[in-house]
């Protein structure tokens, strides 16, 4: 394309004679003003100012004497009131604008306000020089125009002083070009057109702009070229830098937009489809995630289930080894129960059968003795006899001494007899006595045996009601774990209801009256949690729980 590189060359030229002419390089300061340009800057102050205060005094008096006489302010005070809130409030602004822009912060909406103050600031004071009572004349107008040259000069220095403040506490920003005057007034309808797309699209280089515009004029020659004049010929991708160049669009950057529209669909595809992938993947990833949390809820569950169950069988059999043990403890009760009546028995029989022993074996002593003693009378009486057979035989044989001694010794006979038989009779009474105490011992020994065998048979009642009491408690306790199965009732509701069962059946229903110790032996828990089951058990049997 040889005509765009001719345009490239026109834009270098156009550069340089816009860097000279327009006096706005946008190169910065090299370094700080040094005195001379401080000395500089400050008379530009001074000068400033004082046209500030005659632009200010010749508005002020002029404006004050056109609101009282044309404006109908009623009096000269209320006039020059006017006059001085005009004039203030455009300097506030003023200030406030130097002041920000100074600061690095400018507000940059804050001058329209001041250009339209300062425009009526300018009408009201060539309005005070209009002419009274007849028509305008050239003077009339030159006057006009003298009236309101002040205000829009010291505006122009505000501006000048503000532009040139912005440029000093921001010398990094980009400069905005301006377009050469002598632009303006050979093509003023084409300046128009590149001072607005300069404005609209943010392009502050004017070389930039004019190289635009050459590419541009380039371009479309070269297209007329291509379709011998006819440029309806061109596709619509051809004319998009003559349709996009109103927007800000160079050439290339038109020409290249079916390619980045392409790429930008594609890259959108490839972000829908990425999306849409990364969806499934995090919508997969999320059924994983629910089902691996299902499978560990319901390992959970299961766990907890088996605990429970686990937990039931151990109460179930528990209970069902406390029914087995209190009947065998039962069972083992009444047998020995039984044995120790029977051993009982048989040893007071044995102790009866001594008794008799010894009272017999007593009573045969005394036989024993009484048939000695009767002996010994009968061989007395024999003696006796025969002695008096032998006395008899010799008939007064003899009526000698030894007669005298027969008889002395059958009277000796006689009294031994005699106290034989005493002693017999004294046998005798102790044998009756002896009979007599064997009954006593005997009749004793039956009371005793009658007593004994009583109070065996009431202790084995009660240990028979005792022992039916404690099946009667394992039964309830099978059954209430029964329910409490079915119920699916947690661990803790469990030894709550356990504790009160403990309460009915061994505090007789008052639950301060059954210890900590008891509960926790049986629960084999702590003394806290076993009160605290002691409670919750009085509150669920007030509550009219009954296993």
């Amino acid at each position: 394309m040889p005509v765009s590189r001719t345009a490239d060359v026109v834009s270098e030229t156009a550069e340089f004679v816009s860097g000279t002419e327009s006096g706005t390089g946008t190169e910065p300061s090299p370094g700080k003003l040094t005195g001379t340009q401080k000395w500089a800057t400050g008379a530009i102050v001074l000068a400033a100012l004082v046209l500030a205060g005659i632009g200010l005094y010749l508005s002020f008096e002029h404006v004050a004497i056109f609101a009282y006489e044309r404006l109908r302010f009623g009096s000269i005070g209320k006039g020059q009131l006017f006059a001085v809130g005009v004039d203030v409030g455009i300097m506030i602004m003023i200030a406030v604008d130097l002041l920000m822009a100074w600061l690095k912060r400018p507000i940059s909406w804050i001058r329209y306000p001041v250009w339209l103050l300062t425009a009526a600031t300018v009408v009201l004071n060539a309005a005070s020089g209009a002419p009274k009572g007849r028509g305008w004349e050239l003077m009339d107008y030159v006057a006009a125009g003298a009236h309101g040259l002040v205000p829009v000069l010291f505006i122009a220095v505000v501006e000048l002083g503000r532009d040139a403040i912005d440029r000093m506490v921001r010398p990094e920003r980009a400069e905005r070009d301006s377009i050469p005057w002598i632009r303006w007034t050979l093509a003023p309808r084409a300046t128009a057109r590149i001072f607005r797309r300069m404005r609209l699209w943010g392009v502050t280089s004017y070389p930039e702009m004019t190289r635009r515009d050459q590419e541009l004029l380039a371009y479309e020659q070269w297209l007329k070229r291509k379709y011998k004049g006819d440029i309806s010929q061109a596709s619509d991708d051809e004319l998009l830098p003559m349709q996009m160049a109103p927007y800000g669009y160079t050439v290339a950057q038109a020409l290249a937009m079916p390619d980045e529209q392409e790429q930008a669909a594609a890259e959108r595809a490839e972000d829908a489809e990425r999306r849409r992938l990364d969806a499934e993947t995090r919508s997969e990833v999320a059924k994983a995630e629910s089902a691996a949390e299902k499978l560990r809820a319901k390992g959970k569950v299961d766990l907890v289930q088996a605990e429970i169950e686990g937990q039931t069988g151990q109460a179930r059999a528990h209970a069902r080894a406390q029914v087995s043990a209190a009947e065998r403890a039962a069972e083992l009760e009444l047998q020995a129960l039984d044995n120790a009546v029977v051993a009982e028995a048989r040893a007071r029989e044995a102790e009866a059968d001594r008794l008799e022993a010894e009272a017999r074996e007593a009573e045969a002593a005394a036989d024993l003795a009484k048939a000695g003693l009767e002996r010994k009378a009968a061989e007395q009486r024999q003696a006796a006899a025969e002695a008096d057979k032998v006395a008899a035989a010799e008939v007064g044989a003899i009526e000698t001494q030894t007669v005298a001694e027969a008889r002395r010794a059958a009277a000796e006979a006689d009294r031994v007899a005699a106290e034989t038989e005493k002693a017999a009779a004294e046998a005798r009474r102790a044998a009756a006595e002896a009979d007599r105490k064997k009954d006593e011992e005997d009749r004793r020994r039956e009371a005793v045996l009658a007593d004994t065998a009583r109070s065996q048979q009431e202790a084995a009642e009660a240990e028979k009601a005792a022992a039916e009491t404690r099946r009667a408690a394992a039964e309830i306790e099978r059954r209430a774990v029964e329910i409490e199965d079915a119920a699916k009732l947690s661990p803790r509701e469990r030894a709550v209801r356990k504790v009160a069962r403990l309460i009915l059946t061994k505090a007789a229903g008052v639950a301060g009256q059954l210890p900590l110790a008891d509960i926790q032996r049986v629960l084999e828990v702590s003394p806290g949690t076993a009160s605290e089951y002691r409670q919750e058990a009085a509150e669920l049997l007030a509550g009219g729980y009954r296993p």
